[in-house]
């Protein structure tokens, strides 16, 4: 097969685009297995220019890093380039599908972020996503998702067939792993960060719910010798909560912006836990990264995060600051937990690759090619 990806998300720059789908899209190109298949992809990253030799790259003429003309390449150019590049199925990796097409497709769906947290994003990006989504799901051949929840978000808001939709998580990269101490202490020497320190790696934005952990951390931080570290570009809606860190006084919060991908196994080893209270995840990445890197993981027991840290983590109901802010004060007193966590952590990491999430992502092409629609 002639396999088009639409790979236009995909974003090397140092802020909040360059996230959780960014790095989707880097790991799943770069770890394409060798086949007889040929894959072209479509994107506006010229920064991508030789990083993925097994694919031949597509680059638009288009400023598509501008999401009004990426829309406008996605449903006025593409169904062009599909014919001109002879594909035999594309696949849309991040939501939406053209509306025509000359050839079957295969869509990703990250999450439902757009419809069930509307308020995190703009009106006419939510707009998009909510009448683009539902279509392409139902117009694709196979939906992917990252995680059981959102297949489960996906059957019980959209009305997708479960048997439609494969479930095929991210994996870890092998860069996140537990590193020389001399390394990570000249690293924090070298970030002025503070010996012992919480972390919280993502987007600042609502969604994630840096305002209740700000609350959490305002309970405990005079029992611990412990900063709370931001690690995160700023997303839709980040103005408020850099306020309330103001609000609460609390001085000692570091914002440490984007972080670049080279250099994040460093945060990670750095860190004596990782504090991720996310509302709302159609995977979480964070923590499967944490828990490779060794780091003791705190999420919320809600929508895709149990299913990534199983009982490697601590979980916890993530509109609870008082929960959040227990959970974290037994954790950081408790040297032989941390030790259990880590230990579990590391082993239940293993589970992902981003070798196996390629290759059954290439299974699912070849069943799309195969059968009817579902």
């Amino acid at each position: 097969m002639h396999i088009g990806l639409n790979a236009q998300l995909l974003s090397l720059s140092g802020d909040y685009r360059a996230a959780g789908i960014t790095w989707y899209i880097y790991n799943f190109l770069a770890h394409l297995p060798p086949s007889d298949h040929r894959y072209t992809a479509f994107l506006g990253e010229r920064k991508a220019e030789g990083l993925f030799p097994q694919v031949d790259l597509r680059f638009s003429r288009l400023p598509t890093g501008n999401p009004l003309v990426r829309i406008l390449w996605e449903q006025a150019v593409l169904p062009f380039q599909l014919v001109k590049e002879g594909i035999d199925l594309i696949h849309s990796l991040a939501f939406v599908q053209p509306l025509f097409s000359s050839c079957p497709g295969v869509v990703t769906i990250y999450d439902l972020s757009f419809l069930l947290f509307p308020q995190g994003f703009n009106p006419w990006k939510r707009l998009y996503l909510r009448y683009m989504t539902p279509y392409s799901a139902r117009r694709s051949h196979r939906v992917i998702a990252l995680s059981q929840s959102t297949k489960n978000d996906l059957s019980r808001l959209f009305g997708i067939p479960e048997e439609k939709i494969k479930v095929i998580p991210c994996g870890v990269d092998p860069r996140f792993r537990p590193l020389n101490g001399n390394l990570v202490s000249q690293f924090r020497q070298r970030r002025r960060l503070p010996e012992r320190m919480i972390l919280f790696v993502g987007t600042i934005e609502r969604r994630k719910n840096v305002s209740l952990l700000l609350e959490a951390y305002a309970q405990i931080k005079k029992e611990i010798p412990h900063a709370l570290v931001l690690a995160g570009a700023r997303g839709w809606g980040a103005d408020g909560i850099f306020a309330q860190a103001e609000e609460l006084a609390l001085a000692d919060v570091i914002f440490a912006g984007y972080v670049e991908q080279e250099e994040l196994p460093l945060w990670y080893n750095a860190a004596d836990l990782l504090a991720y209270p996310s509302l709302y995840e159609g995977f979480g990445l964070p923590p499967l990264e944490a828990m490779a890197s060794g780091t003791p993981v705190l999420t919320s027991n809600i929508s895709s995060l149990p299913e990534v840290v199983g009982d490697a983590g601590i979980l916890v109901n993530p509109k609870n600051a008082d929960e959040i802010a227990r959970a974290m004060l037994k954790v950081l007193q408790d040297r032989g937990l941390q030790e259990e966590m880590r230990e579990r952590g590391l082993e239940r990491a293993k589970r992902f690759t981003w070798q196996g999430a390629a290759e059954e992502t290439v299974k699912v092409y070849e069943e799309a090619m195969r059968g009817e629609d579902v």
